[in-house]
């Protein structure tokens, strides 16, 4: 069955390392918070919308939004607790949705790990990232996918930020491949952003295993296959990877229609499992209608889909 995917953030420390300063409102998502940012009033709309929509799949930013058994230290205040996070996956299956956890392991994205997104590739480090990994499947009770993130690992996505870390050569293939190990021996399938390959393309079509998930991402309107972050699709698609393309509503409200339209004529039906929505907001009520229109464009993809079919 093919999947249609949103993706909604528990945890927002994934956009910066910086505390807000004084003057910025609270609401402004781009700095780290002490505190969880959600609302489980539009969490719960939002479930009701997605199935009204014909989403089937729930990608859930956990980051530091979780009180983990085995690294309670990383939890913000308000965190969930694994009871309340098991209440909401089984509320999530009920009503038809397959939960995905998403933990992104980026350079660039990883605020939510407290301390430990500054001993990067040490020994302590991948002992706590084997742990996350492994609890999170345990929670998730064994999930079809776990989102492993891995993308903007560059310095010019983190230009803004206080600490700046990336890896290169064979360290990122050696830490993404940790984690992708660690998803597949809890028995699951690993599932990475694809931009790595915009600027490494021979590399990462030599390098990366066809049993990790590809998202390409692309946000705009121009679907040029000449243009370094649509060819990606049309790449690894030549080369066999499984996809499910990623869009936004973030920049171009339009986009995920347009996207779904590009791919479908391009991807064969084996190897495009579906399409993954990614709002980009916070889960809070000042997000609200960006998270409707977001859902809204999915259906309005599924519908145009459906009648090209007949």
């Amino acid at each position: 069955m093919m999947i249609w995917a949103n993706l909604l953030q528990l945890s927002t420390n994934m956009w910066g390392d910086r505390k807000r300063p004084k003057g910025v409102p609270e609401s402004e998502g781009s700095y780290f918070h002490d505190t969880l940012q959600f609302d489980d009033d539009l969490w719960d709309e939002l479930l009701g919308r997605m199935v009204e929509a014909g989403v089937n799949m729930v990608v859930i930013d956990l980051g530091d939004g979780v009180k983990y058994a085995s690294h309670p230290e990383i939890a913000v205040k308000g965190a969930w607790t694994r009871a309340k996070l098991g209440r909401e996956l089984r509320k999530l299956r009920k009503l038809g949705l397959e939960p995905i956890p998403k933990l992104n392991f980026s350079a660039c994205h990883d605020a939510w790990l407290g301390r430990y997104s500054r001993m990067v590739s040490t020994t302590a480090y991948y002992e706590v990232c084997k742990n996350l990994i492994a609890e999170v499947i345990e929670l998730f009770d064994r999930p079809r996918f776990f989102h492993l993130g891995m993308d903007e690992e560059t310095f010019g996505h983190q230009r803004r930020l206080e600490y700046v870390l990336v890896r290169q050569h064979d360290l990122w293939w050696h830490d993404m491949l940790f984690y992708c190990n660690q998803v597949e021996r809890g028995g699951v399938r690993p599932w990475v952003w694809s931009d790595y390959i915009w600027d490494h393309g021979d590399e990462f079509l030599g390098r990366m295993p066809k049993s990790v998930l590809q998202s390409n991402w692309y946000y705009d309107l121009s679907f040029n296959p000449k243009v370094k972050y649509v060819k990606p699709y049309l790449d690894l698609e030549a080369h066999g990877y499984d996809q499910i393309p990623t869009g936004s509503n973030w920049a171009a409200a339009d986009n995920f229609e347009r996207l779904v339209s590009f791919c479908t004529r391009r991807i064969a039906p084996q190897r495009l499992l579906g399409f993954l929505q990614t709002p980009w907001k916070p889960t809070t009520k000042q997000h609200r209608q960006v998270h409707l229109e977001a859902i809204d464009k999915v259906a309005r993809a599924r519908a145009r889909m459906a009648q090209r079919a007949r």
